[in-house]
């Protein structure tokens, strides 16, 4: 091993602490850092955690509203109606079954609570009735965070949301754009962009990341980081593909839990204030899997996925509590960068 190579981590990682940004050459060098390194570059994308971001850790669940015949052809999703999966097929759920799945969440120490349904954005006044209702009984019922991910928006669609009492939106850009072509043909690129500029505007707190192991090279996951810094996300979720079978993703190979552990380390330089929540695809970790946090991530997704199972949540809760990290509850928490000055270095 080099010397030289520890030394320039260690610059970089005092660069961050000292408010600097990672550029886009140094960050394909850190993603390319041979496994030998990684423990090295996690003990820094560690720190840079603790400085921006604290100890505390976010929860947050989701729910799939309704499920199957999705018209995007995103190449990953067993929901997609261009594919023959054994994804479940249902309409909206109930209200009643929506809050009883929101108060679990908020009870396993959750802050926030996603609705999540299929498509292209919200079409018809149908669907806006039915998230009317959904955000009306939420607010009734519980002070979790409301979230949701429902595809494109336009900014009148954004502004009709918030005013139904939807706090936060989560779209992911899903890749670079230099990959995107591989991943989605039905809608974009500009308009996942369009969309978190949308839900900005509309005074939401974004949510937008990503999945890794969609066969995008290591250059255009830097991409994805830099695309997400220059939107100046706050939430970033991180997934990793879990390959399903029917999707034409389906026979992909599953990332390493040392090379997902890179990715995440890479992700905290590149982008030292977001909150960095670890999603889809965790359970490739394996045995590793209290090791996101070492590397840098400062929040989970716990509970089921939208057509895979989770982790058992006791599990992830028990995880928290022996690495001595605790749930980011309130509102004000979860609407605040910690301060730079918060941590020693």
């Amino acid at each position: 091993m080099n010397d030289a190579t520890y030394q320039r981590i260690d610059e970089l990682t005092r660069h961050v602490l000292d408010g600097g940004e990672v550029g886009a050459d140094d960050g394909r060098w850190l993603i390319r850092l041979e496994d030998d390194y990684l423990s090295w570059l996690m003990a820094g994308a560690d720190r840079i955690r603790r400085r921006f971001r604290g100890e505390a850790v976010e929860i947050c669940a989701i729910s799939n509203v309704r499920s199957g015949n999705c018209s995007e052809n995103c190449s990953f999703c067993a929901q997609s109606g261009h594919y023959r999966t054994s994804a479940p097929k249902y309409d909206y759920i109930t209200s009643e079954q929506l809050t009883a799945q929101a108060q679990r969440a908020r009870a396993w120490g959750a802050s926030d609570f996603g609705v999540v349904s299929k498509g292209w954005g919200v079409r018809s006044a149908r669907e806006r009735g039915q998230l009317a209702e959904y955000f009306s009984t939420l607010r009734e019922t519980s002070d979790i965070g409301r979230c949701a991910s429902l595809g494109v928006l336009d900014e009148q669609t954004a502004r009709e949301l918030k005013a139904m009492g939807m706090e936060n939106y989560h779209h992911n850009l899903e890749t670079a754009e230099s990959h995107f072509h591989r991943v989605c043909t039905t809608h974009t690129y500009q308009e996942n962009i369009d969309t978190v500029r949308h839900a900005v505007n509309a005074g939401l707190r974004v949510c937008s990341g990503g999945i890794l192991g969609m066969g995008e090279s290591l250059d255009q996951r830097i991409e994805l980081a830099l695309s997400l810094r220059e939107l100046g996300v706050e939430s970033v979720p991180l997934n990793f593909l879990s390959p399903q079978e029917g999707t034409p993703f389906g026979q992909l190979e599953p990332l390493s839990p040392l090379e997902i552990l890179n990715s995440i380390a890479v992700f905290r330089y590149l982008l030292p204030r977001a909150e960095i929540r670890i999603a889809g695809g965790r359970q490739f970790l394996r045995d590793l899997q209290a090791m996101i946090f070492m590397a840098g991530a400062s929040g989970i997704m716990i509970g089921d996925y939208l057509t895979t199972q989770g982790r058992r949540v006791e599990d992830d809760l028990q995880m928290l509590r022996d690495l001595r990290l605790s749930p980011r509850e309130d509102t004000q928490q979860r609407r605040q960068t910690v301060a730079p000055d918060a941590m020693t270095a």
